[in-house]
């Protein structure tokens, strides 16, 4: 309920329950001016990078994939790449191949996830994807058909379709034979012309006229738009090994977060990973389909509207089911189903980009494999600061919208990252407070 003293206004959200995650937003203006903005992550740490010291070099894909029910391939695969490089490994042929296709059905399931039941319903009006649904039927069950096609994707591959099970340090437990993965492709052609259409679909929203300036950061790999592997480039000109990534990065605490706060070195910009910036850096290299698809969608070689980012997260989509559909088609059964990982002591970095963002791990291992230290650093902790200036700019030119409009707004321009707070509860406490006089 709104406040109506015009010297002071309040907002409060008491559950946003298309966000993953347990926060609160407080934003203070002073004269029609926004003085301050925090995103207040208050969850208590969970202590994952705690729990890997003092185990065994080769259990932090179980482990971290527990970080996230919705993206454990992610965890899985950064942890893999960085334990391999501390051991002097690099895993490539088949094996990567397939871990390039687990990482593929990922990526649609969880970009499908929060296009359709997370985000489209703030563009058409509607409190939820149910709600939704009693009018938009067939472009749920579209969503829910695409995203069904990456949950069996992972099943098929990872043992399961939720934190999977298949997943080792230097590849797979099991590899699927050739039979195996040629009965995923007929599906995956169905999901093709699913996710042609999503893309027509959200390019048909009305978005805001917003735009930012942040530095955006991403993967780059240099023969294919960039998912399990790249280097670390910047549209401020970086182009850097992964290995390098804290001396380019610097996280700090805050005292409104318990989640730290991400800056690029050495001026401490802010800046963004995620769609958004994988699109800008990487465009030139997706698929023909998919870039015929991001043209017809109005979108060039770079995108700066974080309201757009769904029709970003669905030109990804169908990026991610075409790249499977040529994983598929050019399989080749591995001799082995993994390589061998002799444990060493060093010091390995990994980096892939989740659904979310880019998500990077390092560890360092003693002689015998045990990990000595551990460190994770997630999308939403990079975007922080960056979502919290949008806001701040987002509610300081519409401070003349009533307390419900601004209200969804605020929650919808939230939602433009998809954060993953946390994968436990679900509750955002969104508070405007105005002061001075008119």
């Amino acid at each position: 309920m709104g406040d109506r003293d015009p010297a002071r206004r309040t907002i409060r959200v008491d559950a946003l329950a298309r966000v993953e995650g347990e926060g609160a937003m407080v934003v203070e203006t002073v004269d029609g001016r926004v003085h301050d903005v925090q995103l207040r992550i208050y969850e208590p740490p969970r202590f994952f990078e705690a729990f890997l010291r003092g185990r065994r070099y080769t259990e932090p894909p179980d482990i971290t994939a527990r970080v996230c029910g919705i993206c454990p391939v992610a965890y899985q695969m950064s942890s893999c790449q960085a334990i391999e490089d501390a051991c002097g490994v690099d895993v490539d042929g088949p094996i990567a191949d397939l871990r390039r296709l687990l990482y593929c059905g990922e990526w649609i399931e969880s970009h499908t996830l929060h296009i359709y039941l997370l985000h489209a319903p703030d563009f058409l009006g509607y409190p939820s994807a149910i709600a939704m649904a009693a009018d938009h039927r067939e472009a749920v069950e579209r969503g829910l058909q695409l995203k069904k096609a990456g949950n069996d994707l992972i099943e098929a591959l990872g043992g399961r379709a939720v934190h999977p099970i298949n997943v080792r340090v230097g590849g797979f437990y099991r590899a699927p034979t050739g039979r195996e993965v040629r009965s995923w492709r007929e599906p995956l052609l169905r999901a093709r012309d699913a996710a042609v259409e999503t893309v027509r679909w959200v390019a048909g929203f009305e978005f805001p006229d917003f735009e930012h300036d942040h530095a955006y950061l991403a993967l780059r790999h240099p023969d294919r738009y960039a998912i399990e592997r790249g280097r670390l480039v910047t549209t401020t000109g970086l182009d850097a090994p992964v290995a390098s990534f804290d001396e380019h990065v610097t996280e700090s605490h805050v005292e409104h977060s318990n989640a730290l706060h991400a800056h690029l070195r050495p001026e401490g910009e802010r800046y963004l990973v995620g769609p958004l910036a994988r699109y800008t850096l990487n465009a030139d290299q997706l698929s023909p389909i998919a870039r015929e698809a991001a043209a017809a969608a109005g979108l060039d070689g770079s995108c700066r509207n974080p309201f757009r980012s769904i029709v970003v997260r669905a030109v990804e989509t169908l990026y991610a089911v075409d790249e499977a559909i040529r994983l598929i088609e050019a399989y080749e059964e591995p001799d082995v189903p993994a390589v061998e990982v002799p444990p060493r002591p060093g010091v390995g970095h990994g980096a892939t980009e989740a659904p979310r963002g880019l998500l990077y791990h390092r560890y360092e291992l003693d002689a015998d494999g045990t990990i000595v230290d551990a460190r994770m650093v997630p999308p939403t902790s990079q975007n922080q600061p960056a979502i919290e200036d949008d806001l701040a700019r987002l509610v300081e030119g519409h401070l003349h919208l009533d307390h419900e409009r601004l209200t969804a707004r605020c929650e919808q321009a939230v939602r433009n990252y998809d954060p993953c707070i946390s994968c436990a509860t679900h509750f955002l406490d969104v508070t405007v407070v105005e002061r001075g006089g008119r």
